[in-house]
């Protein structure tokens, strides 16, 4: 058993951390406390890093599992108690925190796990045009598997609402080829006509611009590659609401941080609290949305 190496790294304007264990390998940026990448050694990435990906202060950096909170996507596409939170007309997508740097808590190991622990102190009253008083903590565990896991404490003496997703992009062979299982029967919003409710008959392929919101989703989702050989597995906790995103071809071309065919090699399952699936926390509790990855050969 050997102890797991960490290196610090400089990533473009963005500070980072590379963690070596003997069986896989994890790059995590303070900017968004944003894990960048993950892989088993010896296999391909689990998590995918745009190879035209953007190392720049305030910009999330497409890879890997930014941090959506206190709201998802367009603030005015949710519902109005998360809209009521925030004191200005227009707020950023996918919220406030993704572009921010957190305070490192610590790296520590225990064995060949090891655990990285970051804060987030301006949650707590600093927010611009959010006044909130909320501990927000981000764990990343790297054992057999990975494990990212977002806890959201309310100090207020007044109740929080928000959305939130951990917006998680998954390296795959080609999407083409891929099929997610245990979405069968749920029901979804199809953002892309209107936003209609609809129902999944089966399980789940890829042949156009993709971007729904799954409702009543299930603690476990997988994604099948059979050219790689493998199905990740996706293990959530206290969340039961899934968006599964593909921007497919004319919309990847309008993404200057990712290349053309990079949709090919990329599929996002976000892990999330959305639509009808929101968080209120009442003063002095505490939420926490968890998401387990791991995988194993077909």
């Amino acid at each position: 058993m050997s102890t797991p190496k960490v290196e610090s790294e400089q990533h473009g304007e963005l500070n980072c951390w590379r963690i070596t264990s003997s069986h896989a390998e994890l790059l995590v940026a303070q900017q968004g406390a944003q894990v960048l990448s993950y892989q088993r050694l010896g296999e391909p990435p689990l998590l995918w890093l745009s190879e035209q990906a953007i190392f720049k202060q305030g910009k999330s950096v497409r890879a890997g599992v930014p941090v959506c909170w206190p709201w998802f996507g367009n603030l005015k596409r949710n519902p109005a108690t998360v809209q009521a939170m925030y004191g200005a007309e227009e707020g950023p997508a996918h919220g406030l925190v993704r572009g921010r740097d957190w305070q490192l808590l610590g790296i520590d190991s225990s064995g060949e796990s090891v655990r990285v622990e970051f804060t987030l102190p301006a949650t707590q009253g600093d927010l611009p045009d959010w006044p909130h008083n909320v501990e927000l903590t981000l764990a990343i565990v790297m054992g057999e598997q990975l494990t990212v896991t977002l806890s959201s404490y309310n100090l207020d003496n007044a109740p929080v609402t928000l959305s939130q997703a951990l917006h998680s992009y998954f390296a795959v062979s080609d999407v083409r080829q891929v099929l997610v299982e245990g979405v069968d029967d749920l029901s979804y919003i199809e953002t892309l006509a209107d936003w209609q409710q609809r129902t999944q008959q089966g399980t789940l392929g890829f042949a156009g611009e993709t971007d729904r919101i799954y409702l009543q989703s299930p603690e476990q989702l997988h994604i099948v590659d059979p050219a790689w050989h493998r199905r990740i597995t996706l293990t959530s906790s206290g969340s039961r609401s899934a968006v599964i995103w593909n921007p497919w071809t004319d919309r990847a071309a309008e993404l200057a941080d990712m290349a053309n065919d990079g949709w090919q090699r990329m599929l996002c399952i976000e892990t999330a609290n959305v639509w009808d699936d929101i968080v209120t926390l009442a003063p002095g509790a505490t939420h926490s949305l968890s998401l387990c990855i791991s995988s194993e050969p077909l």
